[in-house]
């Protein structure tokens, strides 16, 4: 019994693991059930749409259609309703992934050759951060927020990697390791391992017949 609860401890602590990494990626997070964008120490809410296809439905990060598509981002400081925003989409040619930081952004040679969309830093006072883009490929596309000191040189980044028109299993196959864990567990603290370790060793072994 207590090897089947330390299997029951470590497939659950599995399965969160993965789930938290599933939704976390990069510069973009849950945090209290809200998606929530991290540009550097600051936060914004954030939120995309696809209204046509979804009306008022939510998104943090997968999107299960190409199409119109808005993205929104609702300022937790006051600070950034002072700072020049801007928000840029790239196709992920080179398969950095949901691990993409600043530094891949970076070390791309030509970002232009590589981005679907572009908006200029623009200042919010009413803290509202919105724009709009039809994506007409399911692809997967790395998303940079930029927001620059309103006094000086520093920058602020968030990069973040998401998937448009690709299959949202949400946490289904999280549950789906949790459940062949469970089954494993059960099955080796029941002694199905030994058995079956004790069927092998004494399985006689058969001769290779020559034709």
């Amino acid at each position: 019994m207590a090897n089947l609860y330390r299997q029951l401890v470590f497939c659950l602590a599995l399965s969160l693991g993965l789930a938290q990494l599933a939704h976390a990626h990069g510069g973009v997070a849950y945090e209290d059930d809200l998606c929530v964008i991290n540009i550097g120490f600051l936060k914004a809410h954030f939120t995309i749409y696809q209204p046509e296809q979804h009306g008022s439905e939510e998104f943090c990060e997968e999107l299960p259609s190409i199409g119109e598509t808005v993205f929104v981002m609702e300022y937790q400081h006051d600070f950034l309703k002072q700072m020049p925003v801007d928000f840029r989409i790239i196709r992920d040619t080179q398969d950095i992934g949901i691990y993409a930081r600043w530094d891949d952004v970076q070390a791309i040679a030509d970002i232009d050759a590589v981005t679907a969309f572009y908006q200029a830093p623009v200042i919010r006072p009413d803290g509202a951060f919105t724009v709009n883009y039809a994506f007409d490929e399911a692809a997967t596309y790395i998303g940079i927020v930029t927001a620059q000191h309103p006094d000086d040189d520093r920058l602020y980044n968030a990069v973040f990697y998401f998937q448009v028109g690709g299959p949202d299993y949400g946490t289904l196959p999280w549950f789906v390791v949790l459940a062949l864990c469970l089954q494993g567990g059960y099955w080796v603290s029941n002694g199905g391992l030994k058995r079956w370790q004790e069927r092998k060793k004494d399985r006689p072994n058969t001769p290779i017949t020559k034709l």
